[in-house]
């Protein structure tokens, strides 16, 4: 069923989604990705044109929850990745991809591909501009204390507007808007699975403190590719094959594969709290003062893997309840499983606390 955004219940409707600034031109909830797609790099799916723009908004925004999946989701959610003045404009004058309204554009937009103009018809300036106004929404979102999580307050703030979630004190109800809000944040929620690796279901984890904020900061990354020297504190990256990693069928794929290394990944979970180096054998020095046993293990805690040279090649962070999250090797995505399977068991060197 297709629900045409900004024709909402009556006049009542109308009026809202022209105040607020933001219109969704469709939703669709039936409907499969787009035809024009790029797999890899988590975002199966989303046209070329717009795939470094979502990885560099991604990139900019240091909230944990943001992903490429949500930004791609959200979009094809809005316009389809649509970019003509007929196919991308809403019936409240919503404009773009990401569908602005004016008033809004003139908070959230700028020329960020350079190209001399700044305008919600462009694909970079557009995604940016939805990119920066979504982080400032998830800030927001996870300071409130609001039930329903941070991904879903901000969606419904970016649709209705953040005073409209402070109103209902989390996402408006169905009857709000004749479903608009309530509609938008669950199609999106249930669609990002579309534009990931594998399709993997929610995962939550408990606890407080530096570790457990690392892993929760991680698992917003399952299903993101391995790509071998990939990867920063920033986000995923391109990487690179030496002479005997990144191939893939005696190809090399890492430097042309968005992704994280199994330390990258590390890194980036836990920047900028704890600053951890680069690689697994360094991250092992810099924590190896302050070991775990197996009987000890919390979540967040650092395992590490070595070879019979005594080589460390691989570092996966402890999920609890036996299991790890980690980025294991060329060809697989960030997942979670059972330690016992994440690499072999002969080859376990120990655990350390960051």
């Amino acid at each position: 069923m297709k629900v045409i955004s900004g024709v909402v219940a009556g006049v009542i409707g109308l009026v809202l989604l022209a105040v607020i600034g933001i219109a969704t031109l469709v939703i669709d909830d039936e409907t499969s990705a787009v035809d024009a797609t790029n797999g890899g790099a988590g975002l199966q799916g989303v046209p070329d044109e717009f795939r470094k723009w979502i990885l560099k908004a991604d990139a900019d925004c240091k909230e944990p929850a943001m992903t490429p999946a949500l930004l791609a989701a959200q979009l094809y959610q809005e316009s389809k990745f649509k970019t003509s003045i007929a196919e991308a404009t809403s019936s409240v004058g919503a404009q773009g991809p990401a569908q602005f309204m004016p008033g809004t554009w003139a908070t959230w937009g700028r020329d960020a591909d350079g190209n001399g103009r700044n305008s919600p018809w462009d694909i970079g300036d557009a995604v940016i501009a939805q990119g920066r106004m979504m982080c400032s929404l998830l800030r927001q979102a996870a300071a409130s204390g609001y039930p329903g999580g941070p991904r879903a307050l901000a969606l419904a703030g970016y649709n209705a507007g953040w005073g409209r979630v402070q109103q209902y004190r989390g996402v408006p109800p169905q009857s709000f808007a004749g479903g608009e809000t309530y509609n938008y944040v669950r199609l999106i929620l249930s669609t990002m699975t579309r534009f990931e690796g594998p399709a993997l279901a929610p995962v939550s984890f408990t606890g407080s403190g530096t570790g457990p904020d690392a892993l929760r900061k991680a698992s917003t990354r399952l299903g993101t590719p391995y790509a071998y020297g990939g990867g920063s504190p920033s986000g995923p990256s391109t990487g690179f094959c030496d002479s005997l990693n990144g191939y893939q069928g005696g190809r090399c794929v890492a430097s042309s594969t968005v992704g994280f290394d199994c330390s990258s990944l590390v890194q980036y979970a836990y920047w900028p709290k704890v600053k951890l180096p680069r690689t697994a054998a360094a991250q092992y020095g810099a924590t190896s003062d302050r070991p775990v046993s197996r009987a000890d293990l919390k979540p967040g805690d650092l395992l590490f893997w070595s070879n019979s040279s005594g080589f460390i090649y691989h570092v996966a962070l402890y999920a609890g309840d036996g299991r790890v999250l980690h980025a294991p090797r060329t060809g697989k995505q960030v997942e979670l499983v059972p330690m016992a399977s994440a690499m072999p068991e002969r080859d376990y060197l120990g655990a350390t606390r960051p």
